[in-house]
This record gives C-alpha cells, sequence and structure tokens, in this order.
C-alpha cells in the first residue's frame, strides 16, 4: 500500500504552477488527495473542492482589528468548511500550501507529520498598502510564529524569503525555486526586429505600463513587445491596451494555457519583467516567468531585482536594468547587439536542465518521503 499524501491549497490547484508540480511529482509515489479549489488535477486519487463561494482570505474585521487572532481562525469560512469536511480523514502526510492551510494541516495531524511551502514571504505580502500592514500584517506574522513554526519541514522560493524566516521566526526553510518542467526546446535564430515579450498576471502594483513607455524610447524599428496577461484586473488591462494601441509594436494578446505557455514563449528572442520593489516580495521575486524565458530558451532583460539577478549573472542570461524605470530599461535594450541576444539564449539551453523543475524539487522529495518513512515506522 502507498502512503497518503494530502496536497492542501486554498488555491485553483489546476491552474497553480507550483501546486500542480507537486501533485505530478508526487502522483506516481503516493496516493495523492488534493484539497482546493476548482476542477480535480489529473494523476491523484481523490479532490476535494472548496465551494467557490467560500474565499480563503476573507475574515471578520472586528475580529481581526481587536486583535483576537484565534477567533479569526476558527470562524474563517473556508477553516470551518474543511475543518467539517476533513474531521475524520487521516493522512500519512500534508503538504500545506501556503501559509493559510498550514493550522488545518496540523490539527489534522498526519502520521507522519506536516510540510510547510511557503510561496513567499507572507509578512511582508502588501507592505505598500497601510491598511494590510496595520490590520492583517500582524495576523499573518501571529499565524507564521504560532503555527509554520510547529511544522515538520518547511520550504521556500528563495534565498531572501529563507533567511527573513530564519531572521524573524527561526524558522529553518530550505528552498526549492519556483522552476518550471524541463521542455525539449531549442533557441530560434534572433532576426529582425527583435521579439520582446513578457507574460504573466496583470496588476497594478507591477507598473506594467513602464515597459510599453520604454518602446517610445528605443531606436524606431528595432524591437516588437508582446504581452500575454490574464485579466486579474480588468480594469487595468484596459488602460494596458489603450495605452498599447497608441504605442508603435506594443500588442497585448490574450493569455496563453500555462501548458503552452514555454512554446509559445519560444517564438520570441528577449523575455522582459520589471518589478518594483513595492513590498518585500516583489524585492525578493524569483517568480515562474523567469523560468519560463529560461525554458524558452531566451535572453532575459529585468530590472535590478538581488534574486533574478543573482541567477541571471552567474549563468549569463540577460542583462540588468540600472532601475525600474523606462528610461533605464530602453538604455538597456538600446545597447544590446544581436551578439549578445544569441549568446544569452545559448546560456539558457544549457542552463535549462540544472535550473528546470526536476531538478529543483529535491527539497520536496527528501522532505515527503522523510516524513512518509516516519508514518510508516508508526505502523
Amino acid at each position: 500500500m502507498r502512503p497518503t499524501l494530502l496536497i492542501l491549497s486554498f488555491s485553483p490547484i489546476a491552474a497553480d504552477a507550483r501546486v500542480l508540480k507537486q501533485v505530478r511529482l508526487f502522483a506516481d509515489v503516493y496516493d495523492v488527495t488534493t484539497c482546493g479549489y476548482g476542477p480535480m488535477p489529473e494523476g491523484v486519487v481523490e479532490h476535494i473542492r472548496i465551494p467557490d463561494e467560500l474565499i480563503y482570505w476573507r475574515k471578520d474585521r472586528k475580529l481581526l482589528i481587536t486583535k483576537q487572532y484565534r477567533a479569526v481562525l476558527e470562524k474563517q469560512e473556508v477553516n470551518a468548511y474543511l475543518r467539517t469536511i476533513l474531521a475524520n480523514r487521516t493522512f500519512d502526510v500534508i503538504l500545506a500550501d501556503d501559509i493559510d492551510p498550514v493550522p488545518l494541516a496540523l490539527e489534522l495531524a498526519p502520521r507522519g507529520g506536516v510540510h510547510a511551502d511557503l510561496h513567499e514571504y507572507s509578512p511582508g505580502q502588501k507592505q505598500d498598502d497601510w491598511k494590510w500592514r496595520a490590520f492583517v500584517g500582524p495576523y499573518i506574522s501571529w499565524l507564521v510564529s504560532t503555527f509554520v513554526t510547529r511544522a515538520d519541514r518547511v520550504t521556500t522560493v528563495c534565498d531572501g524569503i529563507a533567511d527573513e524566516y530564519r531572521r524573524r521566526f527561526g524558522i529553518e526553510a530550505s528552498v526549492v525555486m519556483n522552476a518550471t518542467p524541463l521542455h525539449d526546446l531549442a533557441p530560434r535564430p534572433t532576426g529582425e526586429p527583435i521579439l520582446l515579450v513578457h507574460s504573466g498576471a496583470c496588476l497594478r502594483n507591477r507598473n506594467l505600463q513602464v515597459m510599453i513607455e520604454a518602446m517610445n524610447e528605443v531606436q524606431p524599428g528595432r524591437f516588437i513587445l508582446d504581452f500575454y496577461l490574464t485579466p486579474n484586473d480588468p480594469g487595468y488591462l484596459d488602460e494596458l491596451k489603450e495605452q498599447a494601441a497608441r504605442t508603435p509594436g506594443v500588442t497585448i494578446h490574450e493569455p496563453v494555457e500555462y501548458d503552452r505557455l514555454v512554446a509559445r514563449l519560444n517564438e520570441y528572442d528577449l523575455g522582459v519583467f520589471l518589478l518594483p520593489p513595492v513590498n518585500f516580495n516583489y524585492r525578493f521575486a524569483l517568480p515562474n516567468k523567469f523560468f519560463d524565458f529560461i525554458q524558452a530558451r531566451l535572453g532575459i532583460i529585468i530590472g535590478p531585482s538581488p534574486e533574478m539577478e543573482k541567477i541571471l549573472n552567474r549563468e549569463n542570461l540577460g542583462a540588468v536594468s540600472a532601475d525600474f524605470t523606462a528610461s533605464a530599461l530602453a538604455e538597456t535594450l538600446n545597447s544590446v547587439t544581436r551578439a549578445d541576444i544569441e549568446r544569452w539564449k545559448m546560456n539558457s539551453h544549457e542552463s535549462a536542465g540544472a535550473l528546470s523543475a526536476e531538478q529543483q524539487s529535491q527539497g520536496w522529495i527528501e522532505s515527503v518521503a522523510a516524513l512518509a518513512a516516519r508514518a510508516i515506522a508508526k505502523d
């Protein structure tokens, strides 16, 4: 009989790149049950679906303001629902994705233990919003200090975030980067114009308009910039489309399903991403798209984001603009030669295996295996 593993995530698992990697990684070795929003992912033995009308981030404001954090947690609608649904279930291991499911995972007391995978630095999630800092941030810190510190194993997405969890909470988290599965692709020849691409969420605090503004300052006719954006903020997306329509060489496309995204990106030359450090997580971002660009065998242009910059410079994958402004991005693009791009693409090709999800997921594999062995030893 195979060990049982519950992957618990308050997200639409079938569309959540990091969680879906975990499902695919463990489905051949464990009897995997998933619990989250949306449809059942492929390969699992069971899916416990959270009703769409239950919102995991919705909290009792009065209790939150008065710092009655235990009551906030107990009354939270998703926790209350799942506490009933899962009350009599037993699992060998629970993998709790991000901070919100960790208290429930510990309450369910899996036989081998709980692995908490922290997708970001939760206490710094929305530091740019004063209401969040004043009322939600302290609650999130309470969750970390009260529950995450009790998890048997912890992983997170980059060194900077792991260092901050260690400094503030004494949590020893290993790093599993948001690497993309290995794709069997090769770099395409670089022609003229140079094809730039950005893919991802349409969020206002990412200042995506800066990349469009930069196209007014690059050498005329030398670059084309395409976006593939998910409509997280429809109003902002409409604004970007209007701006793109006024800017030569810029097009905003419909989003591409994640399973087809890397192949589409492979049609381009340079992946571009400027992320202003408006909060802790943006400062230390090491996102999926960075690794998507590598698997697509692209050169990469970024702003001075330290976690991305560290890998980009080590592997010689691209260039870093002086700051996060349109002028700095345009200056960087104007300095790029065709030989630069060809070299960066080949370096992405040579790095793709080592920086793939298959290689970067060992932290999950070893942790869950150790917890499953603990459960088996109890038999």
